[in-house]
C-alpha cells in the first residue's frame, strides 16, 4: 500500500539562528534545549494554584530560552483529550479540547505528536484543533483513513493544506556559528481505534524512517507516545537515537537503555522535563544532560497565557454553574489523598472508587447494590486533599446519571464475572462492600446470588448500553431485565453521579 510514506525531507529553519561573533572560533559542539511536558488535560494550576499551569510551562520555556535561543516546547501527546472541558459548550459547540490547543498557542508551543486520546473526540472536531493549532506535528505511524483512502492528517489554514511528516528537520546555529541539523520521529501508540485513524507498525516505521533520515542530519530524536517498555525495546532497537522523549504514563518514568535516555514528565504539567542535547560535530557524538523540573510556585504564571487560561476557566465555571456546580467548594478537606491513577482503579479498589460506590448507594437506598465501570474515573491522577468540587468533575468528565433497574441473578452474575475478566480495561468493575467473591460464587450480604431471584441494582447509566468491553449483552432488550426504573430529573441527585459524589463527601 502506497499513501505519501516517503514526506520526510520537510525542514523548520529555527528563527534563531544566531551570527558568529568576530573573532569567535567555531569549537564544533552546539546544544539545543527541549522542554517536554506529556498527557496535559488541565490548563489551570492544581492544588490550589500550587502546581501546573500552562502560564507556568510559558515562563520555563521563556527562561530556557533566554539562556539558549536554540530551545523548543515539546508535548508527547494527550493533551486535546480527555478533559472536564469536553462535555462542555462555548459559542453553541461542544469545547472538545479547545482550550488545550488556544492556550498551548499561547505558551510558544513548537513541536506535538499524537497521543492515543486525541481520536477521542470526532473526526471534524479532531480537525478544527488542528487547523487552530499554531506549532507544528509530527506524525510517523497514525494516519488519516477517509473515503479516498490512507493519507496524513494535515492542517488547513487560510486555504492552505499542510500534510503532517512522518518525519522533520530542524537546522540550528549557535554564536559561534557551529550549525547542525536534528531529525525527529514522532510514534504513537496503536491503541485508540477510531475509524477515521490508521496506523503502521510501532518499531517497523521506526526502522525504515531512521535508516532514511539519518544520514541527512547530525542527531536523530524520537518523541513518542508509547508504553515505557516499548521505548525501551525502540532505544534497544536504533541504539543511534540521541534521545527518547515520551508520553503515556503518567507518574513520571525517566530510564536509560544503553546510551539512550528515556524520559516523560508527570501529567498535568506538574512537571517538565529539560533535556540539553549536545552534539559535538567535530567528533561526531551526542549526549544528553536530562533534568526533571517541579512546575510549582517558584515560577511565575506568563502574563499572555494567564489571559487565555482565565478567559477558559471562566467559560468553564459558567457551563459548571448552570449544571449546579460550584467548582470552587471545598467537599473534603481532611484524609489521604485520592487514588485516581488507572494503573490502579481499573485492577482493584482505592479509596476514590470505594466513595463513588457509597456515594452510589447513598443516593439509590432501595438498591441491593450499586456497581460503575472504571473507566467512567478518568482524572488518571491523585487527587489531593483538600477535594474540591472541580476535583469531582475533573475525574468523573463525562458524569451520567445513577440509573436503576430490577435484573435477574442470573445476568447480575454474568455482568460480574465480565467485569473481573476485565481487569486492566475500563471495563473492570467496582461495585458495593457487601458484594464478594468466594471460590468462583459471588454473594452478596454472605449469600450466593440466586439465579432466579430479582435484586435491585444501581449502576452507571453507561453500562445499560452495552458500550462496556464485553458486555454488549446488557442492555434494556436482555430479557433478565426485569424492569428499568426512569432517569432522574429535577433536584435528584441521582441525575448526575458527580452530584452524589459530592452530597457524599460532604457528608462524612
Amino acid at each position: 500500500m502506497r499513501f505519501l510514506f516517503f514526506i520526510v525531507g520537510i525542514n523548520l529553519l529555527v528563527s534563531c539562528i544566531a551570527t558568529r561573533k568576530a573573532g569567535t572560533k567555531d569549537d564544533g559542539k552546539l546544544t539545543v534545549t527541549f522542554v517536554q511536558i506529556n498527557d496535559v488535560y488541565e490548563i489551570a494550576p492544581l492544588e490550589g494554584g500550587k502546581v501546573g499551569g500552562v502560564a507556568r510551562v510559558a515562563t520555563l520555556k521563556k527562561e530556557e530560552k533566554q539562556k539558549n535561543p536554540n530551545t523548543l516546547l515539546l508535548i508527547a501527546g494527550d493533551f486535546v483529550s480527555p478533559s472536564v472541558y469536553n462535555s462542555l459548550k462555548y459559542e453553541g459547540q461542544r469545547i472538545r479540547g479547545r482550550q488545550m490547543v488556544e492556550s498551548f498557542n499561547a505558551s510558544g508551543m513548537d513541536l506535538a505528536v499524537f497521543g492515543n486520546h486525541e481520536f477521542d473526540i470526532s473526526e471534524n472536531e479532531l480537525q478544527s484543533r488542528i487547523n487552530e493549532s499554531q506549532f507544528q506535528w509530527i506524525s510517523s505511524n497514525t494516519f488519516h483513513k477517509t473515503k479516498d483512502g490512507i493519507k496524513p492528517f494535515a492542517k488547513t489554514t487560510d486555504g492552505n493544506t499542510t500534510p503532517f511528516p512522518q518525519t522533520r528537520y530542524m537546522d540550528f546555529s549557535d554564536a559561534d556559528g557551529t550549525r547542525a541539523r536534528i531529525g525527529f520521529i514522532g510514534l504513537n501508540i496503536p491503541f485508540n481505534k477510531a475509524e477515521y485513524v490508521y496506523y503502521t507498525d510501532v518499531l517497523q516505521t521506526a526502522d525504515s524512517l531512521f535508516a532514511k533520515i539519518k544520514d541527512s542530519c547530525d542527531a536523530v530524536v524520537a518523541i513518542t507516545h508509547l508504553e515505557v517498555e516499548e521505548d525501551s525495546i525502540l532505544a534497544r532497537r536504533i541504539p543511534q537515537l540521541a534521545l527518547i522523549m515520551g508520553g503515556h504514563e503518567h507518574d513520571m518514568r525517566f530510564k536509560k537503555v544503553g546510551n539512550i535516555y528515556i524520559t516523560k514528565a508527570y501529567a498535568n504539567a506538574k512537571s517538565a522535563y529539560v533535556n540539553y542535547l549536545t552534539i559535538d560535530k567535530k567528533k561526531k557524538t551526542t549526549s544528553v544532560e536530562p533534568k526533571l523540573v517541579m512546575i510549582d510556585t517558584s515560577f511565575a504564571l506568563d502574563a499572555a497565557t494567564t489571559q487565555v487560561v482565565s478567559k477558559w476557566v471562566n467559560i468553564a465555571n459558567e457551563n459548571y454553574a448552570s449544571l449546579g456546580f460550584d467548582a470552587a467548594e471545598v467537599v473534603l478537606n481532611k484524609g489521604e489523598a485520592l487514588e485516581g491513577r488507572e494503573i490502579f482503579i481499573r485492577a482493584t479498589t482505592t479509596n476514590l472508587t470505594q466513595y463513588i460506590v457509597a456515594a452510589m448507594e447513598k443516593a439509590a437506598p432501595d438498591a441491593d447494590l450499586a456497581l460503575m465501570n472504571s473507566g467512567s474515573i478518568r482524572v488518571d491522577d491523585v487527587l489531593p486533599i483538600p477535594v474540591t468540587q472541580y476535583d469531582v468533575i475533573r475525574a468523573l468528565p463525562y458524569g451520567g446519571f445513577i440509573q436503576e433497574v430490577d435484573m435477574k441473578g442470573r445476568l447480575l452474575n454474568q455482568v460480574l464475572d465480565v467485569g473481573k475478566t476485565n481487569l486492566g480495561t475500563g471495563g473492570f468493575l467496582q461495585y458495593s462492600s457487601s458484594l464478594k467473591y468466594d471460590n468462583g460464587v459471588w454473594k452478596l450480604k454472605g449469600e450466593p446470588i440466586h439465579p432466579d431471584k430479582v435484586y435491585h441494582v444501581a449502576l452507571s447509566d453507561f453500562l445499560m448500553t452495552g458500550g462496556e468491553a464485553n458486555m454488549g449483552f446488557l442492555t434494556k432488550d436482555n430479557p433478565g431485565i426485569i424492569k428499568m426504573y426512569s432517569k432522574p430529573e429535577g433536584n435528584d441527585l441521582r441525575r448526575d453521579i458527580r452530584l452524589a459524589i459530592i452530597d457524599y463527601l460532604k457528608s462524612i
